[in-house]
């Protein structure tokens, strides 16, 4: 059992390394509080890790995957606009971040997105078909461990560069990775001919045209802030010589 454990540990361990969620895991870390990422990873961990130990032995078959994608990009995309929406309508002028959402609201958000991103994705295939041959429990403890590493990894990485970062920059990033997220799961699922580097380049369109977007907008923006603080100097100026 012991080495059933420590293979499904690695097995998991591995397959999560560059994996879209440990980018979310990121992605999270990088707005919320680390423990209410992890706290949310853990438990969606052992939900997802629980039904893919289930079905490799007792089924030996997949859910339905194209099904699962539709929910999970719609999921991302929902996260994605939310997050450039609390970005920008912001009415600080400064590059602070509008306040993160609470706790508990932070925490169900990691929850459903982890859970619907790992169901149908390679993690899982991976979990159920060592659970076909190995003893479930043994499995569903170190795939739970193993998706859990990878997800604290993830969070330390984006905790150190958040140090670096400034909040409103991070939010923008965030909810642009959301929306990546969501064009390349559904690339993944509907059109497999791309490839891997074919859907990555096909779902970085969307989010890098709307990036370049905001960042014009942002550029005129503060120009124009700008432009109005030096008039109202000139002004200022002129009053004092009258």
């Amino acid at each position: 059992m012991i080495a059933t454990i420590l293979l499904s540990f690695g097995v998991l361990f591995l397959a999560e390394l560059g994996d879209k969620s440990q980018l979310m895991a990121l992605t999270f870390s990088l707005r919320y509080r680390w423990w209410v990422v992890l706290a949310g990873i853990s438990v969606a961990s052992v939900a997802v890790n629980l039904i893919a130990a289930g079905v490799g032995h007792f089924l030996g078959t997949a859910l339905p995957a194209n099904a699962i994608a539709v929910i999970t990009a719609l999921t991302l995309l929902v996260v994605g606009l939310w997050t450039l929406r609390d970005a920008l309508t912001s009415t600080d002028d400064s590059e602070e971040a509008p306040a993160p959402p609470s706790a508990r609201n932070a925490f169900l958000v990691v929850i459903s997105a982890f859970t619907l991103a790992e169901l149908g994705d390679r993690t899982m295939f991976a979990a159920a078909a060592l659970a076909s041959n190995n003893n479930w429990l043994a499995v569903w403890i170190g795939s739970v461990a193993g998706m859990v590493a990878a997800g604290g990894l993830a969070i330390l990485v984006g905790k150190i560069a958040g140090k670096h970062l400034p909040e409103r920059g991070i939010a923008i990033a965030s909810g642009l990775l959301f929306l990546f997220f969501a064009g390349k799961t559904v690339l993944d699922a509907f059109v497999p001919a791309l490839g891997g580097w074919g859907s990555v380049g096909v779902a970085l369109i969307a989010p890098a045209l709307l990036g370049l977007g905001v960042a014009v907008w942002r550029l005129r923006a503060k120009s124009a802030v700008r432009d109005e603080l030096a008039d109202i100097e000139v002004d200022s100026g002129l009053s004092r010589k009258r």
